[in-house]
């Protein structure tokens, strides 16, 4: 491919798009674990990253040697189906003018964040990289899929007529600090954690603890001083519920069967993953033997394990000790079944996972908690 083999060293400035977020948050705590010392970051109030002029200059600014794309614009089920122009949008615009600039100002490498969500609903389990794009798309995140898929083409495409060295990887379902946690837009181990942790406060008639959560995190219009009745109606819309009878009981509404599987990583080990793969892996290293045709040099990154959500509801429950009920409601969409990636490739780059899906959740909910 002609791209020279490159290495980062301490003092290389390195751009993490994205900082603030759950995952480039965990890259920038990594670089710097890892000795890197010439980081910058810009919040999305400093430097929006739609705006291509405003990019451009940064780029030219500031000079990055290395780039983590990081930023984008996320959420659960529910916000990829209700938000689908700005997710197509937001993404394509984000990602466009960042790789687009980092070819233009000569940056030595960039590693370009997707999700599994770019593969098949019908993909094999588990999905290897080559099954991308050989049948539709899950209905309800098609269009955030298709701005990463479009993210995976472009750093391939320019990387072979620009002779730049653009990686992409593929996280599988994250958890970890500085999660979002939002009782509407979040991913579902985090509406999971924060639900029953509520239900348990509830339980425990433990207002200071609600009222200091909704001060951290206000939800629904409500906030730390909103009266109790309030709260509780809130929480009811979400699917926290106090059933109120000899004793109150407190039960967790949770969408679908519980049935589908998961695959779930640390977010602090794909900033492990992604740091490694900029120190150690070029684009000629993933482009294969096949010149004519360059595809799918995307690697995947998980764990290779999976939970179905009804476990995992069960185990957060138990972690966290709620003595209520879970109610699964099958009148709500299940989503894929199965969403299990292939990890053959990074295996094989050199890379494996190390916290297994109960050491994380008690992790996380120490953060949560602030504990």
């Amino acid at each position: 491919m002609g791209n020279n083999k490159v290495q980062m060293n301490k003092n290389s400035k390195i751009y993490v798009a994205g900082h603030k977020g759950l995952v480039g948050s965990a890259i920038w705590k990594t670089l710097q674990l890892k000795g890197y010392t010439n980081l910058i970051g810009k919040r999305s109030d400093e430097l929006n990253l739609m705006d291509p002029v405003a990019v451009d200059n940064f780029f030219a600014e500031e000079k990055p040697e290395y780039v983590f794309l990081a930023a984008a614009k996320v959420g659960g089920i529910i916000a990829n189906n209700t938000y689908r122009g700005q997710f197509i949008y937001e993404n394509l615009m984000i990602q466009n003018n960042v790789v687009h600039n980092a070819y233009k100002h000569h940056v030595k490498k960039l590693l370009f964040l997707g999700s599994t969500c770019i593969y098949p609903r019908e993909a094999p389990q588990p999905m290897p990289e080559d099954c991308l794009l050989t049948s539709p798309l899950e209905y309800t995140n098609e269009p955030y899929a298709i701005a990463k898929i479009a993210g995976i083409k472009m750093c391939e495409s320019y990387n072979i007529q620009y002779h730049t060295n653009f990686l992409s990887v593929m996280p599988t379902n994250l958890y970890g600090p500085n999660d979002n946690f939002d009782l509407e837009k979040s991913h579902v181990l985090p509406a999971l954690m924060r639900k029953i942790y509520l239900g348990k406060c509830i339980e425990e008639n433990n207002w200071e603890a609600i009222r200091n959560d909704f001060k951290q995190r206000p939800a629904g219009g409500i906030n730390g001083d909103a009266a109790e009745s309030d709260v509780i109606k809130l929480l009811a819309k979400y699917g926290v519920v106090v059933q109120k009878g000899s004793t109150d009981k407190v039960t967790v509404e949770i969408w679908g069967s519980g049935k589908p599987l998961r695959e779930f990583l640390w977010s602090e080990e794909l900033a492990d993953a992604c740091v490694y793969i900029v120190e150690n892996v070029n684009f000629e290293d993933v482009a294969g033997q096949d010149k004519k045709e360059i595809r799918n040099t995307h690697i995947n990154i998980g764990t290779g394990k999976e939970i179905s959500i009804k476990d995992l509801a069960f185990l957060i429950k138990e972690k966290i000790g709620f003595n209520g009920d879970l109610i699964f409601n099958t009148a709500k969409p299940d989503g894929t079944l199965r969403k299990l990636t292939d990890v053959t490739k990074l295996h094989s780059l050199g890379w494996h996972h190390k916290i297994e899906i109960e050491e994380g959740i008690e992790k996380m909910y120490r953060w949560y908690t602030g504990r």
